[in-house]
C-alpha cells in the first residue's frame, strides 16, 4: 500500500495511491485510519513529503562498491547523525544551496519509517516495528563539516532532506536497488545488499541506545557514486518499487557563514 501527503484546494490531505487516483483517508496513519470517500486524480494534486518526521537519524558511509569489499569485522560503533525535521521537503521542491558555497552533495537513500515504539529490539524482530519505506536524498554541504568530524551543520540546512513521493508498506527492503540520475545521467545504482551495516543491525542498535517512536525516519546510507552538484542541476533519486524523488538545486538568497 502506498501512502502520500498532498495538497489540493489549499488543503493538506493524506491518502492511499492506487494507479492514477488517490483515495483520501483520515485518522492516525500508524494506528487507526479510514477512507473519507473522497477520490482525487493524481494529476490534480501537489505531492508533499509523505510524512512530517518525528526524528530523522542517518547512518554515514554505509555502502561498498561490490560484495568483495564488505568488511569481515563491522564497526563497533556505527557513525550515526541527526537531521532536523525543518530540513524536510517533498517531491519537485527546490533544494537550496547555502550562499557562500557553490555546490552541495546529493545522496540517494532508502528511508525506513518506524511504525510503533521500539526499545531493545532484536535484529530478528526489527521489521515488526517498521511501518514502511520511502526515498530520501540526504543532501550534504561538506564545507560545513567540523574539522573534528562533526557533521550536524553540513546536514542540517533547510531543504536538505527531500522525502517521497510515497511511503510503501509492502516492500522487501533487501531486494531493491537505490539509484540516482543527475541531469538524466545515472550516478548511483546499488542493491541494498551492499550496505555495510544492514537495516536489521542498524535499527536494532539504535533501539538499544534510544527509544524509536512512530514517525521516526532512518536514513540507511547512500550508495557509491554521490557527487557535488550546483545550481540548476536536477537530481532524480529512485527506488523502482516506491517511485522517483525529483528535485532541482538553486542558490540561496541570503548568505550563510562558514566558520
Amino acid at each position: 500500500m502506498k501512502f502520500a501527503r498532498f495538497v489540493i484546494g489549499g488543503n493538506v490531505c493524506t491518502g492511499v495511491v492506487t494507479d492514477d487516483i488517490i483515495r483520501e483517508i483520515s485518522g492516525d496513519l500508524f494506528t487507526d485510519w479510514e477512507y473519507t470517500g473522497k477520490v482525487f486524480p493524481k494529476q490534480d494534486v501537489t505531492f508533499l513529503a509523505p510524512l512530517v518526521p518525528n526524528e530523522i537519524i542517518g547512518i554515514g558511509a554505509n555502502y561498498v562498491a561490490k560484495k568483495e569489499d564488505l568488511p569481515e569485522v563491522l564497526p563497533e560503533i556505527p557513525v550515526f547523525f541527526f537531521k532536523p525535521s525543518s530540513s524536510v521537503i517533498g517531491p519537485d521542491e527546490e533544494i537550496v544551496i547555502p550562499n557562500g558555497i557553490e555546490q552541495v552533495k546529493f545522496e540517494s537513500e532508502l528511508a525506513v519509517i518506524i511504525g510503533k515504539e521500539a526499545k531493545h529490539v532484536s535484529e530478528e524482530e526489527v521489521l515488526d516495528y517498521v511501518f514502511g519505506y520511502t526515498i530520501a536524498n540526504d543532501v550534504t554541504a561538506p564545507q560545513f563539516f567540523h574539522q573534528d568530524g562533526h557533521w550536524t551543520i553540513g546536514k542540517a540546512f533547510d531543504t536538505f532532506t527531500p522525502l517521497g513521493p510515497v511511503i510503501e508498506t509492502e516492500l522487501d527492503p533487501f531486494a531493491v536497488r537505490v539509484t540516482a540520475k543527475l541531469n538524466g545521467v545515472e550516478k548511483q545504482n546499488s542493491p541494498t545488499e551492499l550496505m555495510i551495516i544492514s537495516i536489521r543491525k542498524m535499527i536494532s542498535y539504535l533501539t538499544n541506545v534510544m527509544t524509536l517512536k512512530p514517525g521516526d525516519v532512518i536514513l540507511t546510507g547512500s550508495p557509491v557514486g554521490a557527487e557535488l552538484v550546483g545550481p540548476g542541476d536536477v537530481i532524480e533519486c529512485e527506488i523502482k518499487e516506491i517511485g522517483t524523488l525529483r528535485n532541482t538545486f538553486v542558490l540561496a538568497k541570503e548568505r550563510a557563514k562558514v566558520l
